[in-house]
């Protein structure tokens, strides 16, 4: 018997406040985070800001979060036995709300539309779980960090068709608004639930069901508990909110050719200094530009065909702009 298991047999702890906490907490930086993206989306911000830099980690921080606190849920509603009854009213609730988001963001923005965020992760992942309810935590976190390294070692062509980008394997990531695919984010998922293990094995569950979070939680405490719906109603109520606002004090109109730009270096700048960047990117639009195709791009056009192109400017503009640099040429 592994020592977590023996843990199972323990009088069971009940609601554990401090996760509900936890949860919440990670909503309410969700929501700046979206209020962020929103701001961006509406034109009050930067184009790009938010997928880069400081704004990127954040939200791959609270990401993580939320999937870390959904291997440990897992491991708490099931660890001492399956309550089938509701595991399955809980993925079917989880599984409509994925599938409402992609039906709305369809119809809303064609162009990123939310295929498999992260909703639709959960929800997979809360299956994918229970093959690994059972074995022991440093099994489980093997497999963790075999799915999070896997994206640096199994990506291929094969992958690119988009029946598989759910697996995140694809050579280039597809356009989307939310995308948490099955690789690396499930394990962050296993990682939570390693954890689960553990703390269990050491009654540490016990101890924090026994934590006073005070007054000043029960906020947290109380979107934590009702999770789902806080995050399938924040965001149209932020949206409404700027769009009210927008009526009355509406955002500076930005050509997709600036956008494309902000867009482009706050991106390459990840990577590469800046000179670099603002001569990449000035190559990027001047390729992108004729026949159309920066149209295309902002019109949602995720074809085969037009990622093709963009990789090849991609390369040719790279190598264009390391020349560049080396012969000490203008931008």
């Amino acid at each position: 018997m592994y020592p977590e298991q023996s843990r199972l047999d323990e009088k069971p702890v009940g609601r554990i406040e401090a996760l509900d906490v936890a949860r919440g907490t990670a909503l309410a930086a969700m929501a700046i985070y979206h209020f962020a993206w929103d701001l961006e989306f509406f034109g009050y911000a930067q184009t790009g800001i938010t997928a880069a830099g400081g704004w990127k980690l954040f939200a791959r921080c609270i990401a993580s979060s939320f999937l870390f606190l959904v291997g440990v849920s897992l491991f708490l509603a099931h660890g001492r036995g399956m309550r089938w009854p509701g595991f399955w009213r809980r993925l079917a609730m989880v599984a409509g709300a994925a599938a409402a988001i992609s039906l709305v963001t369809w119809l809303a923005v064609p162009g990123g539309f939310i295929f498999f965020g992260i909703l639709h992760q959960i929800a997979l992942a809360s299956l994918l779980g229970l093959a690994f309810l059972r074995l022991p935590w440093w099994l489980t976190l093997i497999a963790a960090a075999a799915i999070i390294a896997a994206p640096n070692f199994l990506r291929s062509e094969f992958f690119a068709h988009p029946a598989w980008w759910w697996t995140g394997l694809s050579p280039a990531n597809p356009r989307s608004n939310d995308y948490v695919p099955i690789f690396p984010w499930f394990g962050a998922v296993l990682i939570g639930l390693a954890s689960a293990k553990l703390a269990a094995s050491h009654g540490f569950f016990a101890w924090l069901a026994g934590i006073d979070t005070g007054r000043w939680s029960r906020p947290l405490a109380f979107a934590g508990r009702h999770s789902l719906a806080v995050y399938l109603i924040h965001q149209p109520v932020l949206i409404a909110g700027l769009w009210l606002f927008a009526l009355g004090f509406p955002a500076p109109i930005e050509t997709p050719e600036v956008q494309f730009r902000a867009s482009c270096e706050a991106t390459c700048e990840e990577s590469r200094d800046a000179e670099f960047c603002t001569r990449y990117c000035v190559c990027m639009l001047d390729a992108l530009e004729p026949d159309g195709l920066l149209k295309r791009l902002f019109a949602g056009d995720q074809s085969a065909e037009l990622r093709s192109q963009i990789e090849t400017f991609a390369g040719q503009c790279t190598i264009e702009t390391d020349n560049s640099i080396l012969e000490g040429g203008a931008p």
